[in-house]
């Protein structure tokens, strides 16, 4: 063979890198079809080569090498990527829901990292650390420069370990410093509880492989604290990233009683898929109100397009994210996986949400500055390279959604924005939510709109 990538050295060097290609490459040079792809193979190991022997270091073959498959998958679409062997270990633990940590849901304000609640029982419950906490330096060094993830990936790491953490609190005159030692945690993805006691809420963070029964668990304490005063149940799937497909249709499958639920179209017709739901509502024909935003994707959005196609929930608050498309992780034995994108999903009545969204039936905004704000929240639309919306239905014809009826004058009397002084939303005061506000209110009036027998029947 000729050029550099048909050389003993230029295979030799790939094979060291973990990638397996001789055998491709051959079938791929016998064949005449396929001769373009085995030139521009070729020009792959030209470039590899001269890199290795001209780049002003020594380079890491294998980083080279990740780094290329990396820009190939990248190149497809904002969702798909390589995995190396940490990363793959780190998708995995955040899928089964459990890691090392210190036990705290956090956000960032300020270039701080806020502490939004520990969780019970955790080493940062037990040393103290309180909701509104700013962690200002780890380990001593300060945490302003970092993103949220990184701040988060230095706070993770192996049950045992220690970590420092400086925390400055309002009304304390000095900062407070902190030695945890890390445990295994098991994030709280669903929280609940009951609102004014006629309210359920439950929140999911996000969907891993204890979303679906924490939820079944959420309902029967909040039946259990309510007793027969409950009067509906809040949903909320703000900011909830999505996660595993199978969690989204379990949860979807709880609360819808018949039906289809979601299906996903691939490249090839005969790899479609369809799942529909099992008779039993765990809600028991409660009404339900969805919370969206900008922030709900992916498998949140699988769950919120099924409960509005059904009419089994309204949707409140504003337009999803808009990621309608499903990734497969596929491991590579010996190395890391590949998560690509493989197929595209569609809501019950054919809906392909992807760049487009949900849309709420009622939408609340969470401040009155997003009613003015010149730059719109990043979605799925705005990434480089985001699948397009194929359109159309996909599904037989009179699969549109119902149209949502309430009893008059129910949706005209929840306001659309806050109120002129409302306190700004802080996530570790609940108080200040308007969207949850307008939420339970809106369940109390199609609660005294509505006798107990007739209230599932008033979404549909």
């Amino acid at each position: 063979m000729k050029g550099r990538f048909g050389t003993a050295a230029g295979l030799t060097a790939a094979f060291a890198a973990g990638i397996v290609i001789g055998p491709m490459v051959a079938a791929w040079a016998q064949d005449g079809g396929r001769a373009e792809t085995y030139r521009l193979l070729n020009l792959f190991g030209d470039v590899f080569e001269r890199v290795r022997a001209e780049y002003v270091e020594p380079i890491n073959d294998r980083e080279a090498i990740e780094n290329a498959i990396n820009g190939m998958l990248t190149g497809l679409d904002p969702h798909s990527s390589y995995l190396n062997q940490r990363n793959f270990r780190d998708m995995q633990v955040q899928t089964r829901g459990e890691f090392g940590g210190l036990g705290i849901e956090v956000t960032q304000e300020g270039g701080y990292i806020k502490v939004i609640s520990p969780i019970d029982d955790t080493p940062a419950a037990r040393a103290g650390v309180k909701p509104g906490d700013l962690i200002t330096h780890l380990n001593g060094s300060s945490v302003q420069g970092l993103t949220l993830q990184e701040a988060v990936e230095q706070m993770r790491g192996d049950r045992g370990t220690s970590i420092k953490i400086t925390i400055r609190r309002e009304g304390a005159d000095r900062p407070i410093e902190l030695t945890l030692t890390r445990e295994v945690i098991r994030p709280q993805v669903v929280r609940f509880r009951v609102e004014g006691g006629d309210v359920g809420y439950v929140r999911l963070t996000s969907f891993n492989e204890r979303t679906e029964v924490g939820l079944r668990r959420a309902l029967q304490s909040i039946r259990q604290q309510a007793g027969n005063h409950l009067k509906g149940l809040v949903l909320d799937l703000r900011n909830n990233p999505g996660g595993l497909l199978d969690q989204a249709v379990q949860v979807s499958d709880d609360l819808i009683d018949q039906g289809e639920i979601v299906s996903t179209r691939a490249r090839r017709p005969e790899d479609a898929q369809r799942w529909n739901a099992k008779p039993g509502d765990i809600a028991q024909g409660l009404p339900i109100v969805v919370l969206i935003n900008g922030g709900s994707a992916s498998a949140s959005e699988i769950v919120a397009g099924a409960l509005q196609d059904h009419r089994r929930a309204i949707i409140m608050g504003v337009k999803s994210f808009g990621k309608g498309s499903v990734q497969t992780v596929m491991p590579i034995p010996g190395q890391g996986a590949i998560r690509l994108t493989t197929a595209r999903y569609y809501t019950p009545s054919g809906r392909s949400i992807q760049a487009t969204g949900i849309e709420p039936d009622i939408e609340v905004l969470a401040t009155r500055e997003e009613a003015t704000a010149g730059i719109p929240r990043e979605r799925e639309a705005n990434l480089r390279r985001a699948l397009r919306n194929e359109g159309g239905v996909q599904q037989p014809a009179g699969a549109a959604i119902p149209p949502l009826q309430l009893p008059a004058g129910i949706a005209e009397r929840v306001a659309r924005l806050p109120g002129e002084g409302a306190p700004a939303f802080d996530p570790t005061k609940p108080e200040t939510d308007h969207q949850l506000q307008q939420a339970t209110q809106l369940l109390r009036n199609l609660a005294a709109a509505q006798t107990p027998g007739r209230r599932a029947a008033a979404l549909r």
